[in-house]
Parts: structure tokens; sequence; C-alpha cells
């Protein structure tokens, strides 16, 4: 599985990203500009898709399937849609439940078959959830320390309206899916639709 290893931070200044986020409480004390540089139209385009598809951790060719799939979803607007999918991807709930620190642990955890969606073990990260789901962290691993410390740092982490989170029991239910309002992603997903329409 190819996963970026890349230094986060760096690659959170070059894209213009707050680290905050990804889940990760860190200043970028450099600024990152690009001194009197000017980018073109597929430069900006480019930079908003190679944004979401950090933000979400997502490679290529699943990030392109979710565009494709948004296309055929007949009601809302395209880019809409393609983000309303990437925040229905099991690890990013498990992100915004409050039960990873950032999207990268929330991806561990789901492969590690930690997480069962309606009682059923669920260990693909990209799996999507729907409304009624209920996420829950296995019995077995519930009183584990990882999720203690998990839970000290994301305690305070306002859970999405979409959601709701019952941290005494490691458990979450998807109440409705997100609107794009409720997706704090700092993205414009319009100018990614006009570069896969090119």
């Amino acid at each position: 599985m190819a996963i970026d290893m890349g230094p986060v931070l760096k690659k959170c200044r070059s894209l213009g990203i707050e680290p905050m986020v990804l889940g990760i409480d860190k200043k970028s004390n450099r600024n990152f500009a690009r001194a009197g540089k000017k980018v073109s139209e597929y430069g900006l385009q480019l930079r908003e898709k190679q944004k979401a598809k950090f933000i979400y951790g997502v490679l290529e060719k699943p990030f392109r399937n979710n565009f494709d799939k948004a296309k055929k979803i007949k009601h809302g607007t395209t880019g809409e849609n393609m983000m309303i999918l990437l925040e229905l991807r099991l690890d990013n709930v498990m992100f915004r439940l409050g039960y990873g620190r950032t999207r990268k642990e929330a991806r561990q955890i789901v492969d590690h078959k930690h997480v069962t969606v309606n009682g059923k073990c669920i260990n693909i990260p990209s799996y999507k959830v729907k409304t009624g789901d209920v996420i829950e962290v296995k019995e077995k691993y519930k009183s584990a320390q990882r999720y203690k410390d998990i839970l000290e740092v994301t305690g305070g982490r306002t859970v999405p309206a979409w959601l709701e989170a019952n941290h005494e029991a490691l458990t979450g239910v998807v109440k409705e899916l997100p609107t794009r309002e409720q997706i704090d992603v700092p993205v414009n997903e319009m100018l990614i639709v006009e570069l896969y329409s090119k």
C-alpha cells in the first residue's frame, strides 16, 4: 500500500494548509510565500487537488474514482458530492468522531481491525459509511491506553453535527449525510472539477 511518508509540516506550508486541519497541534513557524510568482490557472487547480488528496490521505486513483462516482450522483454539484464522498470514508469518520488524533492514525486503527460498523469488523479505510451506521471500537481494545491518550487530545474537538459520538463507549452514529457547509476543509472543489473536466 502506497503511503506518503514525506514531512507533513513542509507539505502543509507548500500547500498553504494550517496543520490543525490535519489534527496536528503544531504551528508551522516559517511563512511560505512564493515571492512575486504568478500561479497559472492550471497551477491553482492542481494545488486544490493536491490539497484535498493530502488532507484526506488519498492517492490519485481512488481520488479520481471518487470524482467519477460524484459525477454520477443526480442531485447536488459534482464538487460538493465529491467532498461528501471523501468525508464519508471510514478513516475520516473515525477522525471526526475523535477516535484518531490525525486521519493517518484513524486509518491505521481501521487497518488494524479495531473497528466495527454495525457489529461487523471492517478494515478498509475507504469504506463508505451510510446514514444510520453505528461505528464502534472493538470491545477488547476499548480499555487500551492508546484510546485514553487519543481522547485526552481529541476530547475538546467538536464532533460535526452529522455525527453523534459517545466517548465513554467509544461508539459513534452517522445521523445524516453531511452537507458541504458542515465540511470544514479549506478546499475549493470547483477548481478540482474544472481540472478534471479538461
